[in-house]
C-alpha cells in the first residue's frame, strides 16, 4: 500500500493520484471519486492530528498534476489546463 493520505477512510496517495489523472480537479471531486476527506476522526487517526484536505489540495497543485487538474477555478474547470497565474 502507498502512503496513506486520508486516515479516516484509509485512502492512499495512489488512489488520489489516479482520481486526478482521470479528471478530478478539486477537493470536492476527490471526495466524490475516492471518499477521501469525508471522515470525521482526523485528530484521532491522522498522525499529524489534522484533516487531510491540505495534503490533497497540495497534490492538486503540484507541477506533476497541475496540467491535468488545473487549479480548480472556473477558468480552469473545463479546460484541464491552467489558464492564469496562481499566487
Amino acid at each position: 500500500m502507498d502512503q496513506i493520505i486520508c486516515y479516516c477512510n484509509q485512502i492512499d496517495r495512489a488512489e488520489i493520484e489516479k482520481a486526478i489523472l482521470v479528471g478530478a480537479k478539486t477537493l470536492k471531486d476527490i471526495q466524490r471519486a475516492t471518499g477521501a476527506c469525508t471522515g470525521n476522526r482526523c485528530k484521532e487517526l491522522n498522525p499529524s492530528g489534522k484533516c487531510c484536505s491540505a495534503d490533497i489540495n497540495a497534490m492538486l497543485t503540484t507541477p506533476q498534476f497541475k496540467e491535468t487538474a488545473g487549479c480548480g477555478c472556473e477558468s480552469c474547470k473545463d479546460t484541464n489546463t491552467q489558464t492564469h497565474e496562481t499566487k
